[in-house]
């Protein structure tokens, strides 16, 4: 008995995450935010369309994930481009759905999931910017 009901305790923990995973990206931008995103993901496509590694970095927030190391256009374009933009991240970048959400200190955030990376959009004083590529788990 003690191993069914195990089983029956794990499987209802598992809706319950999946219930709230769902709950948390079914919030849906204000419509101000979702403009101002339009806005900067139609440039941010333009520029991955055209395969254009100094466009895209300057839409991205440097140094880029803090680090001091892409703290340049051309640092961005051998650090980041080169290995996270290939050309099936570009064609998921251009057909990917935005996911919104927002993060713990209550500021706007986009994703986009393309294969085993996250793309990661975030509304930044100086408006969106390419913030962020983190694993899919």
């Amino acid at each position: 008995m003690r191993p069914r009901s195990a089983i029956y305790v794990s499987v209802a923990c598992a809706v319950a995450i999946a219930s709230c995973t769902l709950a948390a990206h079914s919030a849906s931008a204000p419509p101000a935010v979702a403009a101002e995103f339009n806005a900067f993901i139609a440039k941010f496509r333009a520029a991955v369309k055209e395969n254009d590694p100094k466009a895209v970095a300057g839409l991205s927030k440097l140094p880029f994930m803090g680090d001091e190391a892409i703290a340049s256009a051309e640092q961005f374009r051998t650090a980041v481009y080169a290995e996270d933009f290939t050309r099936k991240n570009r064609t998921c970048l251009q057909t990917g759905k935005p996911i919104y959400d927002r993060d713990q200190e209550n500021t706007d955030i986009y994703f986009i999931f393309c294969g085993e990376l996250i793309f990661t959009f975030t509304r930044t004083p100086a408006g969106f910017q390419f913030t962020d590529i983190g694993m899919n788990d």
